[in-house]
């Protein structure tokens, strides 16, 4: 055969093969390739790295313990846990610290309840002996309950009130390298206008405040509103789905409508703190939870970026 046609049928060939693979490497418009790196990493506030996991240790199917729950957490690749407690996890605190150590976690925050006299609060020295035992540098996630004739007294006399046990909260804390958070969990406590007059009042380093959408539903559509005020005292900040007009529930994260303004907000501010993603839910098993979370958050990040 003639060189010159043996070389055009080989150009022949390789256009054909070439237009046979297209199909292969092309998407039409209505079948977008999916990324495999999650948008959220590509947002350093949201992404993994940045994440707390909260609501994990009472809030578990499976019921982990330190070991399991360390594990748990290394494995979805989550380096920081806002510890929850119930009062039979108190012997086993010092366990739970060992195993995050062990694992790269850190334990970014722990849960504290408190009355208005925390000197004598058994749940506050526990909390306190802990952290002292075992020299942790960490933030203490703090809710003040309100008591009886709270709402009986005037603005000015509630920010008094719940700044005298929030105050010697924070001074104990500061004695061992930690901050406080004010927990919005509703009532006159969990307004962010309320918790700013707080920290305003009591003008201390180590009192800022952790925001969360699940307890915020009642005040969720004015978020844009109040969110660069407090931004500037904000440890962290929970994400939950919420829906318009739903003042009583929370959902997943991509289950709702007002989170996807509410995290749109975050994205295009310049928060830097970390993020926390919660379970929340005693018959789910918590790294099913996580997961979902996660994954909800993407699905947001997602529709936000379009």
């Amino acid at each position: 055969m003639n060189h010159n046609i043996q070389n055009a049928l080989k150009r022949i060939s390789m256009i054909l093969l070439m237009v046979s693979l297209i199909p292969f490497f092309a998407c039409s418009p209505s079948e977008k390739k999916v990324t495999e790196t999650p948008v959220a990493d590509d947002n350093p506030v949201f992404s993994k790295d940045n994440l707390i996991a909260w609501c994990v240790v009472p809030f578990d199917s499976e019921k982990r313990g330190p070991q399991e729950r360390a594990k748990m957490l290394k494995d979805l690749g989550i380096t920081m846990l806002a510890y929850d407690w119930r009062d039979e996890h108190i012997p086993t605190f010092d366990e739970e610290y060992e195993a995050l150590t062990a694992n790269g976690i850190r334990l970014q925050s722990f849960w504290m309840m408190s009355g208005h006299d925390p000197e004598n609060d058994t749940r506050v020295q526990t909390v306190f002996d802990f952290i002292e035992r075992n020299e942790v540098e960490t933030e203490i996630w703090l809710l003040v309950e309100e008591g009886e004739d709270f709402n009986a007294l005037s603005q000015e006399e509630k920010v008094t009130a719940m700044a005298k046990p929030i105050r010697y909260v924070a001074d104990r804390a500061a004695a061992n390298g930690c901050k406080v958070a004010l927990y919005n969990h509703g009532n006159w406590f969990g307004e962010p206008e309320n918790q700013m007059a707080i920290i305003d009042y009591l003008d201390l380093d180590n009192v800022g405040m952790v925001f969360n959408f699940h307890h915020a539903a009642p005040y969720q559509e004015r978020f844009s509103e109040f969110f660069p005020k407090i931004k500037p005292h904000l440890y962290a900040i929970n994400l939950a789905g919420l829906k318009k007009g739903d003042t009583g529930k929370f959902y997943g994260v991509g289950e709702g409508d007002s989170e996807y303004v509410m995290i749109e907000t975050i994205l295009n501010s310049d928060y830097q703190g970390p993020i926390g993603i919660i379970n929340h839910d005693t018959e789910r098993d918590a790294e099913v939870g996580l997961e979902t979370e996660m994954a909800g958050l993407d699905k947001v990040l997602q529709t936000v970026k379009e």
